[in-house]
């Protein structure tokens, strides 16, 4: 089961993937997601021009050798690109092996753990009554769990919402050029409790909450909008501050008991070691497509076991269906699964992917195809051309920088 092939595809305007198809002497495919929102050319030619070539020849069936290989071999290590492009190899081997053994990716990782992955999904609006019908939306579907932001009063632009025409698929990368928004952190501290409290006043407390805060907020104003929360049963509060300094979440964890979510932009389990090994966090939400595949952030879950930190992997629609795939076979295995992220994917996704995945009452099941359970349309694939997508940028109100 030697490896006789590695392709790169870049697909989908608006929301644009890179997926990577290794193929075997045996003929059977694999597939591997490498998108990194407004980078996805700097991996594809990482991955065409310094990956591929490494991979023809070796054994297709010792994942962790090829691991250990493309990871300990770049000097270098670590990063967003190179995690990236490992993440891709490592699950398009996964999705190999399944398929040569005739059984899904979870099967393989130990066998199910559950019935299904329970996942949360996207309520927005541009104002509180707004966000009250998407919530209900979201509750009229089956969704067990949603997460709530809304438009804050007097800035012309938040985090969170859905734009018109999207239907429930949230898109923040709007623009061949990174736009320009506007914070301001004490209209937000003040709007925020007050938008929970109206979903809870409306709705009860008969579905798991949750808030991002994006890395917006100091250690301190952390704490503040934590405390705040409080009586409103929150099931995390997301990136409530920068998570390059880790310590910082024990200022926070001083002072409120609303639980913390962090980790979507980390890469490997040295990011998040302190977090866990203290447990200043109580759910950890890397993806299985930035931190080096199934085969990494199994080792992160696991070290999150033992501390009783669970998973709450990252699932935004910039992590192509291949990634989600991945993420819910790993989710169906672990022992300590706390919820998935689900936004779904803009058209023309579906045109180019076939899943197996399936949404029913609130849960996602990866399905009992061999493998990941994913197919690519190559020549769906190459009707939609790449077409740049940047996240914005976020500036206070006297125009210097600020964390978006």
């Amino acid at each position: 089961m030697r490896i006789t092939s590695a392709d790169v595809i870049v697909t989908c305007p608006g929301r644009n993937y890179v997926t990577l198809r290794i193929t075997t002497e045996d003929g059977v495919t694999g597939l591997g997601d490498a998108t990194l929102n407004g980078r996805e050319l700097s991996v594809a030619s990482y991955l065409r021009d310094h990956v591929c070539p490494l991979l023809i020849g070796r054994e297709a069936g010792r994942i962790n050798d090829i691991w250990q290989y493309l990871y300990r071999g770049a000097y270098w290590r670590r990063g967003p690109v190179t995690m990236t492009a490992i993440a891709a190899v490592d699950c398009a081997l996964w999705d190999i092996l399944g398929k040569e053994v005739g059984r899904p990716v979870h099967q393989l990782l130990g066998g199910a753990a559950r019935e299904g992955v329970m996942v949360y999904g996207h309520a927005s609006g541009g104002s509180v009554d707004e966000l009250l019908d998407s919530v209900a939306e979201f509750l009229d579907r089956g969704y067990r769990a949603v997460r709530v932001q809304a438009a804050v009063p007097g800035l012309e632009s938040t985090y969170g919402l859905h734009h018109p025409g999207t239907g429930a698929t949230y898109e923040p990368a709007d623009a061949a050029v990174p736009t320009d928004n506007v914070w301001h952190t004490p209209a937000y501290l003040d709007f925020a409790p007050e938008m929970v409290r109206a979903v809870r006043e409306r709705f009860g407390y008969g579905f798991h909450l949750l808030h991002d805060v994006h890395h917006r907020l100091s250690p301190l104003e952390a704490a503040q909008l934590g405390k705040a929360l409080e009586p409103y049963r929150m099931f995390w509060i997301e990136d409530p501050t920068p998570a390059e300094d880790q310590e910082a979440f024990r200022t926070i964890r001083g002072h409120t008991t609303t639980p913390l979510a962090v980790g979507e932009v980390f890469n490997s389990i040295w990011d998040c070691q302190h977090l866990i090994t203290e447990r200043l966090i109580d759910y950890v939400r890397m993806s299985v497509s930035h931190s080096g595949g199934i085969t990494h952030l199994r080792r992160v879950f696991d070290l999150a076991d033992l501390y009783g930190v669970r998973t709450g992997s990252h699932g935004a629609g910039d992590l192509s269906p291949v990634s989600l795939a991945a993420a819910l076979h790993l989710d169906l295995t672990v022992p300590n699964f706390g919820i998935q992220e689900y936004m779904g994917h803009l058209e023309p996704a579906s045109e180019v992917f076939r899943t197996t995945h399936t949404f029913e009452d609130g849960y996602m099941h990866p399905g009992d195809a061999p493998g990941l359970g994913v197919e690519i349309d190559e020549a769906a694939a190459a009707r939609y051309p790449y077409e740049p997508r940047y996240l914005p940028v976020n500036r206070r109100l006297d125009g210097s920088m600020h964390d978006w």
